[in-house]
């Protein structure tokens, strides 16, 4: 089985960042009627909080890019709190008297954010992320693969179907996760390298991270 992947696969884009929040807010909206509290797939967080999650993703994601002189060392420092024991520690609430529909606003809003520093960006920037100092298009394939399985885990949660588009994964695969399997379904390869499905041969990871350091850097 081949594990590495061979061919060439293009850049991640600010257009597939914008793609993909478009794909899953649309995906979020036919569950309006459902229960947002309940349990977000195999997560501790119920699906509204698992959405603010993902917006507080993208939004320091985004951040990170912000200033002249990006740190390399840490993040920009918001203030992260929980709302509750156990809860997801963010920078980004949504008004929950605004109901999903608002929440949904909140998610679009901060997917817009990323989409705008990925494409004003020189692709020569650095900031810092725990997985490896990266670069604007690092910083777009987490967001979009941070956007496609918290969606999975939201649709889940809301009883609606997500199934995100395979040159997308493709992207994100080779840029994030390049170890693995370059063959089979493109979209299951990624819920398995982060830890929510098995593959054939390949049993379920208990632990994974990707690496977001450019591969240029990585070669130094």
């Amino acid at each position: 089985m081949s594990t590495a992947h061979s061919t060439v696969i293009g850049p991640v884009t600010a257009a597939d960042v914008e793609r993909t929040v478009q794909l899953a807010v649309a995906a979020l909206r036919e569950g309006l009627a459902a229960d947002w509290s309940a349990p977000a797939g195999g997560l501790e967080w119920d699906c509204w909080e698992t959405v603010e999650h993902l917006a507080d993703d993208l939004f320091a994601y985004a951040a990170q890019l912000g200033p002249k002189s990006p740190p390399l060392e840490g993040e920009v420092p918001f203030l992260w709190a929980g709302q509750r024991p156990g809860g997801p520690k963010n920078a980004i609430f949504a008004d929950r008297a605004a109901g999903p529909a608002g929440l949904l606003q909140v998610l679009e809003a901060s997917g817009a954010l990323l989409v705008a520093m990925v494409g004003t960006t020189s692709p020569e920037v650095r900031a810092h992320h725990s997985y490896g100092v990266s670069d604007p298009e690092g910083f777009a394939a987490m967001g979009i693969v941070e956007t496609l399985v918290h969606t999975y885990d939201i649709a889940e949660g809301l009883g609606v179907a997500w199934a995100p588009p395979a040159d997308v994964c493709e992207r994100v695969l080779a840029r994030l996760f390049p170890d693995a399997p370059s063959d089979g379904d493109r979209w299951r390869t990624l819920l398995w390298a982060t830890g929510r499905t098995e593959l054939p041969g390949r049993a379920r990871l208990a632990t994974w991270r990707w690496n977001g350091v450019p591969r240029a850097d990585d070669a130094v």
